[in-house]
C-alpha cells in the first residue's frame, strides 16, 4: 500500500472561529466523498492558513469532522504579496496523505470558495 498526497483549499469571508471551522468542514467533507475516504485510510493532514486567519486552528474542524486518532498539523502559508495572481486571503491548505492501493491519477483535489485560481498555472 501506498502514501498518496491529496490537495484541497478554500476560503473563509472573515477571520473568526466559525467561519474557519466551518470552510473546513466543506472542504473535508467534498475531498472525503471523492476520495471515498475514512478516518483509517488516513495516515496525517497538514493545513495551513494565509497570516491573516488567526480565530480557530483548521484541526479543530478536522476533529469535529471525527478525524480524532488523525495526526493533525497546522500552519501558516507563506505571505506572499496580493499582487501574486496565486495569492488568496483567508485561505485554508490542506493535504491529505492517505494509505492507500489507488493510482496517484485516482486521487481527487477539492478547491472551493474562489480556492480554484490556486490551480491556475502561469
Amino acid at each position: 500500500m501506498a502514501v498518496r498526497g491529496i490537495r484541497g483549499a478554500t476560503t473563509t469571508e472573515e477571520d473568526s472561529e466559525t467561519a474557519i471551522v466551518d470552510a473546513t468542514t466543506e472542504l473535508l467533507g467534498q475531498l472525503a466523498r471523492e476520495n471515498a475516504l475514512s478516518a483509517g485510510d488516513i495516515a496525517a493532514v497538514w493545513f495551513t492558513t494565509t497570516p491573516d486567519l488567526t480565530a480557530e486552528f483548521p484541526a479543530a474542524a478536522a476533529r469535529r469532522f471525527g478525524w480524532g486518532d488523525v495526526p493533525l498539523l497546522c500552519g501558516h502559508e507563506m505571505a506572499v504579496p496580493a499582487s501574486n495572481p496565486r495569492s488568496l486571503p483567508r485561505c485554508i491548505r490542506v493535504l491529505l496523505l492517505v494509505n492507500t492501493d489507488r493510482p496517484p491519477s485516482a486521487m481527487r483535489f477539492v478547491y472551493l470558495r474562489g480556492a480554484e485560481k490556486l490551480r491556475v498555472t502561469a
